[in-house]
């Protein structure tokens, strides 16, 4: 088993290499310079790696260290860093406050709807279920080239939201908005692939294995 987790891990790796290479070209050409649903992906003037806003799946009173991912769910190299990340909470959840922001890459026909789809479950607390729910999910809905609105109403469904609100919040442009604000940030710091990571701060390499990241970590608590 650790031997295949290696072995995505260092896929993901070379696939998120690939998207960023793609993904940069896409985001920055004129002609893409708004994303689906008419997403702005003009970088922010004064881009910053977490904002009082964002979304954190731990948030310990006492943290050390703060570890940020800008995520596409459906991105096949998040989806494969997704299992490392929650061991990485399992073991440094009262000393790393861990932060999720969106960055739907325009390649995926349903990055940015999924991305509103767990904005709109943020609205009645279920972040981190959407969340997980999305990633979990990822091989039923992925790398189709129609809407998988009608699967993502039925996770909400099954997570017990209110379906009126969840539909009114889903096209609401004020969630759109709240997508784009942790895209802008992604594009100002740098991010042109998914996953993005950085470490109090600083962008850093995806490691390669569940080891690496753990050692990285490590490194910088005993500093």
């Amino acid at each position: 088993m650790k031997r295949l987790t290696k072995h995505l891990i260092v896929a993901a790796v070379l696939v998120a290499g690939f998207a960023a290479a793609i993904g940069s070209y896409l985001l920055l050409s004129p002609d893409n310079r708004r994303g689906n649903g008419g997403l702005d992906v003009q970088p922010a003037a004064e881009a910053m790696p977490v904002r009082e806003s964002s979304h954190r799946l731990t948030d310990p009173a006492n943290s050390e260290l703060t570890l940020v991912e800008f995520l596409d769910f459906e991105c096949e190299a998040c989806g494969a860093y997704f299992p490392v990340v929650e061991k990485l909470r399992e073991e440094y959840g009262d000393r790393v406050t861990f932060v999720a922001r969106y960055f739907p890459m325009p390649g995926h026909r349903n990055g940015e709807l999924s991305a509103r789809t767990v904005e709109a479950a943020a609205r009645q607390g279920k972040f981190e279920e959407m969340y997980t729910k999305l990633f979990t999910t990822q091989k039923e809905w992925g790398e189709a080239q129609e809407s998988k609105e009608d699967v993502f109403r039925g996770y909400a469904e099954e997570l017990g939201l209110d379906m009126k609100k969840f539909d009114a919040d889903l096209a609401d442009p004020k969630t759109a908005a709240r997508v784009q604000a942790d895209q802008r940030d992604g594009l100002g710091l740098g991010v042109q692939g998914t996953p993005t990571f950085f470490l109090d701060g600083r962008k850093i390499p995806n490691p390669a294995s569940y080891e690496q990241f753990k050692a990285l970590i490590d490194e910088r608590l005993s500093d």
